[in-house]
């Protein structure tokens, strides 16, 4: 957590209003990339967190050593769980700038105590399991791997990126504890030192395939891919598996011209009787580069994909933010708006739901926040407020709606049923296949999906931005 949370909370709990209960959302503003979506994900991690959130010995320690915080507060904090709720959109969800993905409501220290450790899990992954799915959908059905550990910012961001990739369609990953943690498929071929090491690749590529017959791929770039390299590997195909009764799986490049070499492999492939034989490129790719490579006709039948996945190296920051949207008193919930001289800036306020909106197809074409204890009534044509063209009359008709944000914690404890990953990785895949417009999923200039509002929390909004004019 950030100093600050701990300070403020310490100021909350010396004015005695410690047990004062607010609620705080998680959103943010802009897709990466200029996309038309993001997918939520790190939820797992934040149940986690909560759930095990404490102050040990050593910690209260380290914190009395900074002379900032009362020994009642120490002591406090010795004792301390978390005794808030939490709702939130199901891990996998895809998502829209604006709308609250997350609600923590709270007493205020608990909710204070949360708030970096809850936007730098939410922040990473689904920024990971964003930029993936860009790149798979770039990929046009072939398969893509998570190649990107070695360039990850620590091993944590490895490890974690590599399950938010296969979240966002990555079918597997080359990070071992990934695979270990959380039961996603492994991959790997071999390296170019093993190539290195012996006195010639024939000999490498020999050694290779009789250790591994059955998932032989062979890495033919380390001296020169047509001349050495395919030759190499198309005899090692004949004279050792083959005798085996093994094929050979396939082959990688990871340098060169990737389009032009893949198809001049594939035809000396194909003419060797390998038809079979897969071609796997690595090497610094993303979505844009494989687009261009396809385009050209390359020949790949999948892709291993690196820094620029596991960094999002494009767009690398995230930005959900954590904003307080009501307090409770009397009774009560209050709402709060932050007003700010940049627009954008500006919140939504109070305790509030947010509905997908469906059409007679089952496609989604907006998103609805509405005040909490309204429920919109779909049943006949449901008049809405386009909050940027707020003066046009507008209606949902012969449209459906789902609720977003579902029970997740109570009292500090797990209320969510639990989900695999393969079945969150499914769950994105069918929102995409059957409720994303295609057009939101363009590379460029996709279409924008809308956050429409009921006219009554339109209503407060305005009034609330209003008061903060007048100073009323």
């Amino acid at each position: 957590m950030d100093l600050y949370e701990l300070t403020m909370a310490n100021g909350y709990f010396s004015d005695d209003r410690m047990a004062d209960r607010v609620t705080f959302d998680v959103f943010y503003r802009h897709n990466p990339d200029k996309g038309g979506f993001a997918i939520f994900a790190g939820l797992e991690q934040v149940i986690e967190y909560i759930e095990n959130m404490h102050f040990d010995e050593e910690d209260v320690e380290y914190l009395r050593s900074l002379h900032l915080f009362s020994e009642e507060f120490l002591k406090y904090l010795s004792g301390y769980r978390f005794h808030g709720d939490i709702d939130a959109f199901p891990e996998g969800t895809i998502m829209y700038p604006y709308e609250p993905i997350l609600t923590v409501s709270a007493p205020l220290i608990d909710a204070q105590l949360v708030e970096t450790a809850i936007l730098s899990l939410v922040n990473h992954e689904s920024l990971i399991a964003t930029k993936t799915q860009r790149i798979v959908r770039a990929a046009a059905g072939r398969a893509v791997s998570d190649f990107g550990a070695r360039r990850a910012h620590n091993i944590d961001a490895a490890v974690y990126g590599a399950r938010a990739a296969y979240i966002g369609g990555a079918v597997g990953t080359a990070t071992v504890l990934a695979g270990q943690m959380f039961d996603i498929p492994v991959s790997g071929t071999m390296a170019h030192s093993w190539v290195m090491y012996y006195d010639d690749e024939y000999t490498a590529f020999k050694k290779y395939a009789e250790k591994y017959p059955d998932g032989c791929v062979l890495l033919i770039d380390t001296y020169n891919v047509l001349e050495s390299g395919v030759p190499n590997a198309i005899r090692v195909a004949k004279e050792v598996l083959e005798p085996m009764g093994k094929r050979l799986i396939g082959v990688r490049i990871d340098s060169g011209d990737l389009a032009y070499l893949s198809k001049k492999i594939r035809k000396m492939l194909d003419d060797a009787g390998l038809q079979d034989c897969k071609i796997v490129a690595s090497n610094s790719l993303d979505e844009y580069t494989i687009s261009s490579i396809l385009s050209q006709g390359g020949c790949f039948n999948s892709f291993g994909v690196g820094e620029r996945l596991i960094t999002a190296s494009s767009d690398p920051v995230f930005g959900a933010v954590y904003k307080i949207s009501a307090v409770h008193q009397d009774g009560k919930w209050i709402p709060k708006i932050k007003v700010s001289e940049t627009p954008e800036k500006i919140t939504n306020p109070g305790v509030k739901s947010v509905y997908r909106i469906y059409d007679q197809d089952g496609k989604a074409i907006a998103d609805l926040i509405t005040k909490k204890d309204e429920k919109p009534d779909l049943s006949k044509p449901y008049h809405y407020v386009d909050p940027v063209k707020y003066w046009k009359n507008r209606y949902f008709e012969n449209c459906t709606a789902k609720e977003l944000q579902v029970p997740v914690i109570r009292d500090g404890k797990r209320v969510l049923p639990k989900k695999t990953l393969k079945e969150t990785r499914a769950f994105v895949q069918d929102q995409l296949k059957n409720e994303i417009w295609e057009e939101e999923q363009r590379f460029e200039n996709p279409h924008i999906h809308y956050l429409d509002m009921s006219p009554d929390y339109y209503d407060m909004k305005m009034s609330l931005l209003e008061h903060s004019r007048t100073g009323a």
